[in-house]
């Protein structure tokens, strides 16, 4: 059914059976239902009346263009498509590059887009080609220009090292039309065909024979010790017409393309067809090198211009996968939940009410956590840094969870280059005022004194120790002249929003933190801190530490894979829904974890709950390391020292924030007003 409704009135204009994969509504029955539509509203002039103040909006740079052809653009319908390009980047490397560094073919009019910080941050280098085309006007073998390299010049020769290098590594082509990734589209297994954003510059055939990579795609390519250079692409781009839309002119709803090696004969009259072009590994002649291009146009109303995305989503699988791995920590979530309710319901009911009920000779027997309630709130040791960690934490979570939502409801989405970062930095920079908040009132609840220390450690040392760490890997990219190297102007610019914005806000925070009384404990503590009798092994510090990261690592693990996926092996990713689902599991687990955890070390008569119920759930970020060290190893193809580096050093960064917790009081307040549990939620971004 297509439907107009209001809270009183609803017509609707019924549609023939068929899949939604068939399309939607056709433009006859398109036109018959804003016929019926039309007349309900010249019978309802209230309803026109509301309809008139409905307006609609596009997210920032999400607006449709429209395309129509060279004798018919107007102001609102532009009849070029400009191909833009981005960075190459590898599965083999984690270094990547501009476009220009290959020396390929060159825009001679180069523009750059402006950029986001996100862009910049992942570094996305967009920039216009020589590829451009009119709409609706196919072309075939059209030449784009010519490289030429004399192996006797030492700028030729290491170009083409280079060229052939990253063959080797198999760089990857990123090209955009239309804000919209241009797709090399492969059959892989069980008949199922994959949409991969990139497409490689060429590959190789080794010294043994063995094709690697896109070489086993033609039997052709079999020389050895040869490599096969992509110079040809077969574009074909797919339209949506708007000739029975509300729209003028077309819009483009996919770009797809198939890469060719073509050795050209003659520059000057191209066919696109002989034998592959060939690069031998050991090159001592010059070398002419073509580049050329087909594209043709095809129309489908099939394609909204709205779902463009989905053939590109549709063949990423792994989705049966998410659901197991939802179901697997919902198992986990649901197990704790039991403990966690049969300690509160059970055992703490009665164990309070028998204590209530003895009388104060009997009192003098106590054994387990009713002995400890003179000192479970005893300041702990360097009780600054952990309130540090724990306002930072504060930070990180009110963050992520932003973050995530907003990406759930769409504004975050892979068309939006660069949103996802840009939004985390900024949430980030604003949040300074709760890391201050919750840091001094921490802090203050210890009786620490030295408030200004506590501050400035609050605002600088978890920051300069994730900046320091990125300064170090921005230095290995500059030497190695990556396009992921950061320039110094965006150094800067980040800087400005560390100590121009979040330090302030976070003095403003811890300034509303220290003038608020301080947190009133329901007991008092004791003067003389009591002795703590002799542990097993499991309720000692590090063991108890060691298998409370376990649970909440199982409920992120096969997240995990998918998100490291996404970072290393460059494949988009979208299930923003299953990855925020994921983190609210986490939170619930790493709280319950820590709960039955601290239950059963204060029932062992052990107070120093502080920093163990903060470092329980926070292992579960060494076991996150200890699962990407695995996976550089099993997973990853990764070479060079640099590459090495580069990998473990953005792994610590992304490890180190989900050390950080926050603390939250479970308050009981029975007769003899005990508080006995506290537990620390770790966070992972």
């Amino acid at each position: 059914m297509y439907c107009l409704g209001t809270s009183s009135l609803v017509e609707c204009c019924p549609l023939p059976d068929r899949p939604l994969s068939e399309g939607w509504i056709t433009a006859r029955e398109a036109v018959e239902c804003r016929s019926r539509i039309d007349l309900l509203l010249e019978n309802s002039p209230w309803l026109t009346a509301v309809l008139l103040q409905i307006s609609g909006f596009y997210l920032p740079g999400l607006a449709p263009v429209s395309f129509c052809e060279e004798d018919k653009k107007t102001g609102d319908c532009q009849s070029e498509i400009q191909l833009f390009v981005n960075r190459l980047d590898s599965v083999e490397s984690v270094l990547p590059y501009e476009y220009d560094v290959f020396d390929f073919c060159q825009d001679e009019e180069e523009k750059r887009p402006s950029e986001n910080l996100g862009q910049v941050l992942f570094g996305e280098r967009i920039e216009t080609s020589p590829y451009k085309f009119t709409f609706r006007k196919d072309e075939a073998c059209q030449k784009v220009c010519t490289k030429s390299y004399d192996t006797t010049k030492l700028e030729d020769k290491a170009n083409l090292d280079f060229l052939k290098r990253g063959m080797q590594l198999n760089y990857q082509h990123h090209w955009i039309v239309d804000n919209m990734p241009v797709t090399w589209c492969y059959d892989v297994e069980d008949n199922q065909k994959y949409c991969n954003p990139g497409f490689p510059i060429g590959c190789l055939v080794t010294t043994e024979g063995r094709p690697k990579d896109a070489c086993v795609i033609n039997s052709e390519f079999n020389k050895k010790n040869t490599f096969y250079v992509f110079n040809h692409v077969d574009i074909t781009i797919t339209y949506h017409s708007g000739e029975h839309e509300n729209w003028n002119g077309a819009r483009l709803v996919s770009a797809r393309l198939e890469p060719k090696s073509v050795k050209h004969s003659s520059e000057n009259s191209l066919t696109c067809q002989g034998p592959p072009m060939e690069i031998p590994g050991e090159f001592s002649s010059n070398l002419n090198l073509t580049y050329s291009y087909s594209v043709t146009f095809e129309p489908t109303d099939l394609i909204k211009w709205a779902s463009r995305w989905d053939y590109i989503l549709v063949s990423m699988p792994h989705t049966n996968i998410q659901w197991f791995s939802i179901m697997n920590s919902l198992v986990i979530v649901l197990f704790l939940s039991g403990m966690v309710a049969m300690i509160m319901l059970r055992t703490l009911h009665k164990d309070i009410a028998r204590y209530n009920q003895v009388d104060q000779e009997d009192a003098q027997e106590e054994s387990g956590w009713k002995q400890v309630h003179g000192d479970v709130f005893r300041p702990p040791q360097n009780g600054m840094l952990l309130s540090v960690f724990l306002g930072q934490g504060t930070q990180i979570f009110i963050m992520t969870f932003i973050t995530l939502f907003l990406a759930c409801l769409g504004f975050l989405s892979p068309a939006n280059r660069g949103a996802l970062m840009t939004c985390a930095v900024v949430l980030w920079v604003l949040l300074g005022t709760p890391a201050g908040y919750v840091s001094a009132r921490l802090y203050k609840s210890f009786g620490g004194e030295k408030w200004k220390t506590s501050v400035f450690l609050t605002a600088l040392l978890c920051p300069g120790i994730v900046f320091a760490d990125f300064f170090l890997m921005n230095l290995i990219l500059w030497v190695e002249g990556s396009s992921a190297a950061i320039p110094f102007g965006t150094l800067l610019a980040v800087l400005g929003l560390w100590f121009g914005i979040s330090v302030p806000l976070t003095f403003v925070g811890a300034y509303f933190g220290f003038k608020k009384p301080v947190i009133e404990h329901p007991v008092r503590t004791n003067q003389i801190p009591r002795q703590i009798p002799e542990q097993s092994f499991f309720t000692k510090p590090v063991p108890g530490i060691i298998m409370g990261g376990i649970l909440p690592f199982g409920c992120i693990f096969i997240q995990l894979f998918f998100i490291l996926n996404s970072i290393w092996s460059h494949q988009m990713y979208y299930m923003f829904g299953f990855l925020f689902l994921v983190f609210i599991i986490l939170v619930i687990t790493c709280s319950e974890a820590t709960v039955l955890l601290c239950y059963f070390h204060l029932c062992a008569e052990d107070y120093h709950w502080w920093w163990r119920s903060f470092l329980t759930s926070g292992f579960t970020a060494v076991y996150l390391f200890v699962y990407a060290i695995h996976y550089f190893f099993s997973k990853l193809q990764i070479k060079g020292a640099a590459s090495t580096i580069l990998y473990f050093g953005y792994t610590m960064i992304m490890v180190s924030p989900s050390c950080d917790g926050r603390v939250r009081r479970w308050l009981a307040d029975p007769p003899t007003d005990y508080v006995f549990l506290s537990e620390n939620s770790c966070n992972f971004t």
